[in-house]
């Protein structure tokens, strides 16, 4: 059977190696040409927030001129303090990037005597959906250290291409214009307050070009159509989101009072896809739930799993849990955070080597807000105040999680009986792709389950019921092994699975869908005979029409084997420096002994195969090749003449002949080749074979010119007139031996083709 392999969402986390390694302490050196500079980044922070040009920034050593430079932050920012947060853009006056990012967003622990409230939280958070990447710097202004911070990812166009796999689409930051704080009137919490776009403006931030009616029709269907919600949003990385800020006491997020600080995209799926953002008051510092204030340590400890889920001013909560299957999922995602996370004590682990690694770096930061003694306790206990902004106690990080873990784990929606995996299996164990395969897995205490399966980190997985019915790969009927078929469309393959029973649900692997197993696919080794380019035509004015009424250029290929063979992924060039110019579309087959009409005429929207390239009637060569790109054929011919085509004789197996196509039919020069007019029957040629003259008798037809070639393809004769009453002598002596077509045409266009020999 196939070994199953588990495949982590790895591409974006070997990123934090670098810029954002959790090991290492950043240094950013800011240079300022004016003294001044605070008040100049005061200034611009209470008007419209452009940026100061720095003189310079230094990242690790590495220095950058002309960047720009503004403060950020709400709540985190004063003109009274010295330590204000940051955000630096490298490329705001030149193109210039470290490691590829622009965008440098630092905060300044206003809030958190641990230091370590962002940092831990994101870590943990990246391990179940894309989140910012995030560590610590050493910020130093005009030589003068001015404290250590937070350095997290910024979530922006860049973040979004690279998670998911475009920018362009509708982008919101949902946080009130303003900021947020008990006098807004307006708060991103996706209720839907009708069509006009004025309505959200104030609760939302576009980041992108266009996007207010996506958002409303986001905040429209999770509100009155949320049966539907599954097309245009993301909802297991939705639940996902809930589901830590509500573990992690998060507050100041959708979840709290201001339903804020998380940023949605719209992805080329047309869904939104929901990213956390600005972590400073997580862990129980914030909180505001909006429907009441939780002031004890105890409090937030038994803060409900089920926020809001009756609360129809959060409608992301209410929709979504008022769903069975969905709140199931939802108790699932919370539980797998609690197991992996707090019950074993592996966030406490992490927290104390990142306190370990910023000790020094605390205790040089004369501007923090809270004493040293604050930050070696507030990972374990409460602290009274501080210094900053907000400076009322600040619940300890493990004080809070410890009592949390104890107490969701011991509520009885945690200790229902949840579906349990035991053996994942592929029916084939070195799938084809374009096979159908059965998956199975052995699932105790499941009513249900289904397969999510899809190709890339980029696609929707699609959802496929599994059954215990003993037809489907899955053993014997009813003995707890579920299965399902699919048909293996590509030769990378993503899955996970979900169980669940009235009670509980379950995942496997428990990560999904940001975690998934995988495994690989070939194609069917095509003998290279096998598949043949056949016969081509460069030059079309009048043989034959593609779908879309045109007379274009086409190949023809042919399959001489015994078997259909799956062209998927397999290309046609006319370029040997780009071999796989052009892509058959998947699911594209030619059957045994079976031609295949490719048109070559660059028109790729248009129905049926239509390649991205066209012929050139003056030569040049043609390419097909596999899906692995090696080339299984490839064909080089010359100067053709209009309507005449270019093909093997025999057919699939001979040599290139010019001949009267035979488009989507067998080849055969020697009597399949076609008259283009009905008069060609009266035309007479003689001698055939001849010698050295060739006389010819139209039947008293007008024709204008004659014309001999040899079956490259290359003109051997050309002669204008002398035709008298319809007949013609023709001195060939100078032909060698050989077969050649001789096309008589006419004034009004009409040809007639004859094959003819010279001994």
């Amino acid at each position: 059977m196939f070994t199953l392999s588990l495949l982590f969402m790895i591409g974006y986390r070997l990123l934090a190696q670098g810029f954002y390694d959790m090991d290492t302490i950043q240094t950013i050196e800011i240079t300022f040409a004016e003294s001044n500079w605070d008040a100049l980044l005061d200034a611009q922070k209470s008007g419209d927030e452009n940026y100061i040009m720095a003189q310079s920034v230094a990242i690790n050593g590495a220095v950058f001129d002309s960047v720009g430079v503004k403060y950020k932050g709400n709540s985190t920012y004063s003109e009274r303090q010295v330590k204000n947060p940051f955000h630096i853009e490298l490329d705001t006056y030149k193109e210039q990037d470290y490691q590829g990012y622009t965008d440098i967003k630092l905060s300044n622990a206003a809030m958190d005597p641990s230091f370590l409230r962002e940092v831990l939280s994101y870590h943990i958070i990246r391990q179940y959906m894309d989140a910012p990447l995030s560590n610590f710097a050493n910020v130093y202004v005009n030589g003068t250290l001015i404290g250590l911070y937070s350095n997290s990812e910024a979530v922006s166009k860049k973040f979004v291409k690279s998670r998911f796999g475009s920018k362009k689409n509708a982008f919101f930051k949902c946080n009130p214009i303003d900021g947020a704080g008990p006098g807004t009137g307006q708060y991103p919490n996706l209720v839907y307050l009708g069509q006009d776009s004025t309505s959200y403006s104030n609760a939302y931030e576009m980041n992108s070009d266009a996007g207010w009616q996506d958002l409303i029709d986001l905040c429209d269907t999770l509100s009155n159509h949320s049966s539907e919600v599954h097309r245009i949003l993301d909802v297991n990385r939705a639940l996902w989101m809930l589901a830590l800020d509500n573990v992690l006491v998060n507050l100041d997020s959708y979840i709290g009072a201001f339903t804020q600080n998380y940023y949605l995209y719209r992805d080329d799926n047309d869904r939104f896809v929901p990213v956390i953002w600005d972590l400073n008051e997580s862990f129980g510092r914030f909180s505001q739930t909006g429907s009441s204030t939780l002031n004890s340590t105890s409090q937030k400890q038994q803060m409900s799993h089920l926020l809001h889920q009756s609360d129809a001013s959060y409608p992301l909560v209410k929709n979504l849990l008022s769903d069975a299957r969905y709140k199931r999922m939802y108790l699932a995602h919370c539980k797998t955070i609690l197991l992996e996370n707090f019950d074993n004590k592996a966030y406490f682990t992490t927290g104390q080597a990142l306190q370990n690694s910023i000790d020094a770096s605390v205790k040089a930061d004369n501007n923090k807000f809270f004493t040293y003694a604050n930050f070696l306790s507030n990972l374990s206990s409460d602290v009274s105040s501080g210094t900053g902004p907000r400076a009322e106690s600040t619940v300890g990080i493990a004080s809070l999680m410890n009592g949390r873990s104890a107490y969701l784990l011991g509520l009885s929606d945690f200790t229902k009986t949840e579906p349990e995996f035991g053996n994942i299996a592929l029916s084939k164990s070195e799938p084809v792709v374009n096979d159908s395969i059965f998956i199975s897995a052995k699932i105790s205490d499941a009513t249900d389950a289904y397969l999510g399966y899809r190709n890339n980190a980029f696609d929707v997985f699609e959802q496929y019921e599994m059954y215990d019915d003993g037809a489907h790969g899955d053993g014997a009927a009813n003995d707890g092994t579920f299965g399902v078929k699919i048909l293996v469309r590509d030769t990378e393959n993503q899955y996970y699975i979900y169980a669940e029973n009235t009670s509980a649900g379950m995942f496997s692997p428990r990560r999904a869908e940001h975690d998934y197993y995988s495994f690989t696919a070939t194609y069917n080794e095509i003998v290279s005979s096998a598949l043949v380019i056949n016969e081509l035509l460069a030059s079309n004015s009048y043989t034959m029409l593609d779908q879309n009424g045109e007379y274009d250029d086409w190949i023809e290929l042919y399959n001489n084997s015994e078997e259909a063979i799956v062209l998927d992924g397999y290309h046609l060039s006319d370029d040997e420096d780009d071999i796989l110019k052009w892509t058959f579309p998947a699911g594209t087959t030619i059957a045994a002994h079976a031609y295949l009409i490719v048109w070559a005429d660059k028109d790729t929207l248009q129905s049926g195969l239509h390649a991205s390239f066209k012929l050139s009637a003056s030569g040049e060569t043609v390419f097909l090749s596999d899906a692995f790109g090696q080339v299984i054929d490839e064909i080089s011919f010359g100067e053709q003449t209009t309507d005449m085509s270019y093909g093997r004789y025999e057919n699939g197996t001979g040599s290139f002949q010019v001949m009267s196509p035979t488009y989507n039919a067998e080849n055969n020069v020697l009597t399949g080749v076609k008259n283009t007019s009905a008069e060609a029957a009266n035309v007479s040629v003689w001698p055939n074979p001849m010698r050295d003259v060739l006389s010819i008798d139209a039947a008293g037809l007008s024709f204008e010119c004659v014309s001999i070639y040899d079956l490259t393809g290359r003109e051997c004769f050309n002669q204008n007139g002398a035709f008298t009453n319809g007949k013609i002598q023709l001195n060939l002596a100078h032909l060698p031996n050989g077969t050649y077509l001789i096309i008589l045409q006419g004034e009004d266009g009409r040809e007639v083709i004859k094959l003819i020999k010279q001994d």
